[in-house]
Formats: C-alpha cells, structure tokens, sequence
C-alpha cells in the first residue's frame, strides 16, 4: 500500500491527520515549530435536551395540522427542550494540546501507516530530519507519543475548548475544567452538570509522552485510573505497539483490496478503509455525524448526532463489501437497546404497541432532537435501518440473529407503514409523506406518495418476505397484497415525458442535495433501470435531475450521486463525480467537508467569491468519504435486482483494474481482474 504525506503546515483542526479507535479520536496537526493535537471523545455527551415523543405527537394531529395550514399548531407540536434548560443533547468538545519542538526545529510532514496504524511526524532539527512516532491502542484510551529524545519538545500547553468558547459552554451550564500541571505531567479534567466527566493524564517516561482519557465524577477519580493504566502500558511498550499492529493486521488481512489505475481513487479507498476502522471499530462508540474527531473551536455541528435518514447508513456502507460485518453490531446493539423508545414513540404516533419508530435525529439514548418536524415523522429512517440489519444477515447467514432480533425490528416498522397507508379503490396511498430535506421544515413540504417512502416501503416488504422464507413462515397476507397494490413510485408527467416526482403532483423544482426520489434505483433497488417498463422513466427522471445541477449539493450526496451513475453503466460520471467530490469537499488535510471547500460549485455552505474569508465554520463529517469508498465498491462490483454485476460501473478508459474477493449478500465472494481493458478472470 503506498505511503500518503501530509506536508505541513497543517493550518486547522480538520486539515490534520487522523488516528482514532471509535472512541477517542486525533486530529494531528500544526506549523513551523508548534504540533497540535486536538482530543475528541465520540461519547462526551451532555445529555440534557431534546423532545420525548407524547401523544401529542399523533399521525392525527400531525395530519390535521398538516391539512389545515396550522404552522403555529405544528411548531408547537415539535417544540424542543426544557424551559431554562439546552435545547438539545451534544457531544462536547474537549480540547487541544500544543507540544512546542525545540528552538530551531521546524515541522516538514506527517505520514499515517495506513497498514500499521501508527503515525510519524517529520521534523528537522536544523542539522538532521528525524520524526516522532504516536501510537494510539485501539482496545483501550491510552497512547503514546514517542519523541527521539526528550528535549525535543520543550513545552507542553492544553489549550481546552471551554478556553476557547466560554460563552457556548456557560449558556449550557458547563463549568471551567479542572488542569493540575507539573514538569512531568498534566492532568486535565473537564465535567459536566448532569453526565459523567471526561478526565486525561499525560505524563512523560524517557521520551515517551503517554496520554489515556478516562469518564468519571471527578478529577481525582479518573487520574486514579489512568495512571494505573498508562503505567501499565508504559511497563511494556513493545506489548503495547504490538497489540496495536496485530490488530490493523487483522483489519487489512479482512479487507479486500483494490487496485485502481485512477490514483486519487486509490487514494480514497486507502484511507477510506483507514478512517472507517477508526471511527466504527467493533469495540467502540457506533459512528455519529463526526465520530471521535470533534474539533475544539464550536460546539460540533448538528450535535455530532445521529442522523438516520442517511448519514449513519452512509457511515457504514462500506462495511458489508469491506467484509467487516462486525462493525455493525455495536450500532444494532444500540438500537436495539432504544426499543422501549420505539415503541413508544410508535404508540403515540399511532396507538399501537407492536410498532417502532425512529426519528432522523437523536443522541446515544434516542433521544429525539425536536424542531425539526419532517425529520421527525421521516419513518423511511426505520426502513432504511431495518434494510442495512437485513443485509447484515445475507452477508453472515445468520439466521439466528434474524430470528432472535431483526425480524420483530422489521415487523415492527412494517406496522407503523401499516397504520399510516390508506386504500384508495383497490390501490394503496400514503396520505402524509416527506422527502428527507425537501423543502426543509415549511408547510407545504409533505405530499401523498412520497416516491423516497415508497420505495422504503417496497424494500421493506419485499425483505419480510425473504425473511419469512428464511425462518420457513409465511408472510403477512397484507405485505403481499401491498407488494402487489402500492405504486412504487410516485410519476410526475404523461407518455413519453414520465418522470419519477417527490411525492404526488411535485417533480423536482431545484438543485438537492437529497436524492430521495431516485432511492428506489439505489440504494434501495426496487426499480431496475433496465427494465422495459421502467427504463423511459429512468432516463427521463435522471435527464431532467442532471438537467436541475449540482448548485446546491452538499459533500455528502456527490458519491451518492456517483453510485447512481455505476447502476446504470455510466463510469465516466461515476468517476468524475468523485474526483470532483476530493477536490471541492475535503480541504488541503483531506478532511470531508459538508460544505464546498471553495467558491463555484455549489452555493451550500459556499465562501463569498469576493471574499473568500467569509464563510462558516468548517463542518466536517465522516459520511461523505464513506460514501466515496462504496462508491469505488459500486463500480467493481453491485448488485440489481438478485444478479451481481461486475466492472458495471468502471469506465471503459480503465483498462487494468481488479478486486480481491469481495463478499456479497448471495453468501459468496468474488474476485475479478481486467487487463488491458479485457476481464482476465472472474473467481468465486
């Protein structure tokens, strides 16, 4: 695997080098003589806020707010928070330190070890280059940074977020942290009013600067704990490192690889898989917005939450045909672990007790972020989860964890689609829909049909049925007859004009980002383009979608986009697409950015072209670059309709290109190799 170089300086938080373990998270970076490294903790939530469902929050209510225009009604319904109290749960931001190398060094670059999951950072001495080495555990929250000789680094500073943006944390009640700091060591302790705090020791061996953070109540507590452990570490070095290879040996040893002749595809790939072992490891945090990489200088955007009406799913996409199942299970687990909530929020939406419901938003207890009211009742979001459990079990065969737990998930959203669809003659309707994001939270943004929830629902129902045969039951006599009686999109248009709309009566108006009404080609594949019947849709829908421009995409919908392109052969685009995504939504550190990195592209999050100063701060989130990973995998090797397809995606300038053995939800692996634009071999 070659070797990529971050070459400093590395000027902010998000253009730095990452190493984390689903938990803690690094972002390594700096200029001239000051290397920084910004601490991020994927669990450091202050819980407080949000919205718990209630019978106020009926599919009635909802309905007839909805019908009868009462915006007041509807914004009261979703009001979010406790008076006097945050509006609403987020992970916190913890804080950098700043190690300040000696007079007259100055920092050259920084390289990640994808392969042995280290990091190396070049300095020179002004006689000599040599380079620190950090190694951070990924069992556990403890690391070191190895200086070659002590007096490299002639001071440490703690530069903590509270420091930085006092006011955001007073407006939420957090007090300033706790520091104690000596030649020899640093502890740092920052609590909160009602979770456990966060606590980290630093303390010098020989050259060896050793790090651990630790939750607990107090400053005295957590330093009790890390130092046992980091001196245990510190006793056995060569343990320690070793530990940390053997396990990024296992991770590459799973994970197919690729060999691509587009090197900056390579490139995303490679560290793609790096990033995805680093923020959705087995052992750790399931992977938010941002995973453990939250910057110091804001309160994380959109509260490093869950998103589930893409984002998550986007996470952890490349999962399946990375052939790294168990990184989904901590994700399941807690989901799962929410379906007290679930059901209740299914009781007071419908007054049933055998429903689940997930709104798009939460905190680690599914706490739901409120406001927000289209998100809110978006159930596609439950759909879209009970999809990637039920790829879970074709992937492993398990049949057991299908029986014992993603079933009854699958039934229960199945019943809250139930309670919302209609008969209309001999058809089924979805009176109140949403297409995730169109048109925000504004009244008129709901509509019958929504083409994204129909194509949710068919997904679904046609899994139940597999499901049943599986477990060798039979299916509901309902999710056949809705199988059979429920369009499956909803068509804007006459003859040779059809189109795939958003919901009834609405084809898209605009640039977006969200591209729900095309969900049921990909990722959903419940219309295959190819099919005589639907392939003049397609073609229009897709015409008149490129037709309406990238204006106003964000980071994260580019390789969507790119994977709908490999669905119907179209690998130029699928290509381009991706470069064009690296070039305008990750910045000068490769850090994947929800806005354009500069002025031009698109107006989301866009600098000002006079002054390109002016902008917002820097969002980063993870969900893009996984997307640009599955994106590759699409064009390799996807599946339409039960058929696996093979190179559907690769443009036919690639002339030598392979994949080794990469899984598929048939139960098999494949393995498949062109040379000199001809495909040399197809092994399964």
């Amino acid at each position: 695997m070659t070797k990529h170089v971050w070459n400093f300086p590395l000027p902010r938080t998000h253009t730095g080098v990452l190493m984390g373990n689903a938990t803690t998270g690094l972002m390594i970076w700096g200029e001239e003589n000051c290397l920084k490294i910004t601490f991020g903790r994927a669990d450091f939530w202050d819980h407080r806020g949000g919205m718990r469902w209630t019978e106020r929050q009926s599919y009635r209510n909802i309905r007839r707010c909805l019908e009868n225009h009462d915006e007041p009604g509807i914004r009261e319904l979703f009001a979010a928070g406790v008076e006097g109290g945050p509006a609403r749960p987020t992970v916190v931001p913890f804080g950098r330190i700043e190690l300040e190398l000696a007079e007259g060094f100055r920092l050259l670059r920084a390289i990640p070890h994808f392969q042995e999951g280290y990091v190396s950072v070049w300095y020179t001495t002004g006689a000599q280059e040599v380079a620190l080495e950090i190694d951070l555990g990924m069992t556990q929250q403890t690391g070191c940074i190895a200086f070659p000789q002590r007096d490299h680094c002639r001071q440490i500073r703690a530069i903590p977020a509270w420091q930085l943006i006092p006011e955001q944390f007073r407006n939420r009640g957090i007090a300033e942290p706790e520091m104690v700091q000596t030649d020899e060591e640093l502890q740092w302790f920052q609590s909160l009013p009602s979770d456990p705090g966060l606590g980290y020791l630093f303390f010098w061996d020989g050259g060896r600067l050793w790090f651990g953070n630790e939750r607990g109540g107090t400053l005295e507590e957590t330093m009790r704990c890390l130092r046992h452990k980091l001196t245990e570490a510190a006793r056995d070095v060569e343990g320690f490192r070793r530990s940390i290879r053997q396990w990024w040996e296992q991770f590459w040893d799973d994970v197919p690889q690729v060999s691509l002749p587009n090197q900056r595809l390579q490139f995303l790939y490679d560290y793609g898989m790096y990033k995805l072992a680093g923020f959705s490891q087995p052992g750790g945090v399931p992977a938010t917005l941002q995973g453990p990489w939250i910057e110091e200088y804001q309160m994380p955007p959109w509260s490093s939450d869950y998103h589930f009406n893409i984002n998550v799913q986007m996470c952890y996409w490349p999962v399946f045909r990375a052939n790294r199942l168990s990184h989904l299970r901590h994700l399941f687990d807690m989901i799962f672990s929410w379906l007290p909530v679930l059901r209740h929020n299914a009781r007071c939406f419908l007054g049933i007790d055998d429903g689940v419901m997930l709104p798009h938003a939460v905190d680690d207890r599914c706490t739901c972020m409120g406001n927000f009211w289209t998100g809110s009742i978006d159930h596609g979001c439950a759909a879209w989860v009970a999809q990637m459990m039920f790829q879970y079990v074709l992937y492993t065969g398990d049949r057991q964890y299908l029986q014992e737990h993603v079933y009854d998930f699958m039934k229960g959203t199945m019943k809250v689609y139930e309670g919302m669809l209609e008969k209309d003659g001999d058809q089924y309707r979805l009176p109140v829909s949403v297409s995730p994001e169109y048109r925000g939270a504004s009244m008129n943004a709901w509509g019958a049909n929504a083409s994204f929830q129909l194509a949710c629902i068919h997904r679904l129902v046609e899994d139940l049925i597999h499901a049943a045969s599986l477990l060798n039951e039979q299916p509901e006599p309902q999710w056949l007859d809705i199988r059979e009686k429920l369009p499956k999109a909803s068509l804007f248009g006459s003859g040779n004009q059809r189109m795939i709309g958003l919901w009834d009566g609405l084809v898209l108006e605009e640039s977006h980002r969200h591209h729900s009404h095309l969900a049921g080609i990909c990722p959903f594949d419940v219309i295959d383009p190819y099919d005589p019947q639907w392939s003049p849709i397609v073609e229009q829908s897709l015409r008149h979608w490129v037709a309406k421009g990238m204006g106003r995409w964000s980071g994260w919908c580019v390789p969507w986009a790119s994977m709908i392109h490999s669905r119907v052969g179209n690998g130029k685009m699928a290509e381009l697409l991706l470069e064009i995504w690296d070039r305008v939504f990750t910045n000068c550190g490769h850090g994947t950015l929800h806005d354009c990195d500069f002025p031009g592209f698109t107006l989301m999050g866009s600098p000002n072209f006079l002054d390109s100063e002016r902008r917002r701060s820097e969002i980063m989130q993870m969900d893009a670059g996984m997307g640009a990973v599955t994106a590759i995998q699409e064009m390799l090797l996807h599946s339409r309709r039960g058929v696996c397809h093979i190179f559907h995606g690769v443009p036919e300038p690639w002339r030598d290109v392979r994949f080794d053995f990469m899984p598929t939800e048939f139960g098999c692996r494949i393995r498949a190799v062109k040379e000199k634009g001809v495909v040399r071999s197809v092994e399964i």
